[in-house]
């Protein structure tokens, strides 16, 4: 049984790092990363140039479950921040989830906040 646990830890792995090979964030477009608990999404928007976090949203803080409406309302709230900062373009970063439900949710958010992914 721990050896079967242990195996899905080396592949969840492998499969971040090949989704994250390919992304940079920047100054100009930052990266915006999706995580998924079993109970909460987490977004975060970093610039990996500067090593810095721009914005962040979670579920925790408006005392909701993961669902796809509140991914959709994270990524509104993440494209507002970045338009405040000014910034139009960035990448998404899913980790080691596939893009549908909820990543995509939060994707839709963004684009409809006027952010180009």
């Amino acid at each position: 049984m721990a050896n079967r646990e242990a195996q899905k830890t080396i592949v969840r792995k492998k499969r971040t790092f090949r989704v994250r090979k390919k992304l940079r964030g920047c100054s100009e477009r930052p990266r915006i990363c999706v995580i998924k608990t079993n109970l909460h999404v987490h977004v975060q928007v970093i610039d990996d140039d500067k090593h810095l976090t721009l914005a962040s949203a979670s579920t925790l803080s408006d005392k909701s479950r993961k669902s796809c409406e509140s991914g959709k309302k994270l990524g509104l709230q993440i494209a507002d921040a970045l338009l405040k900062l000014e910034i139009k373009k960035a990448v998404l970063d899913r980790g080691p989830f596939k893009y549908h439900g909820v990543i995509a949710a939060v994707a839709d958010g963004a684009r409809e906040g006027g952010l180009e992914l």
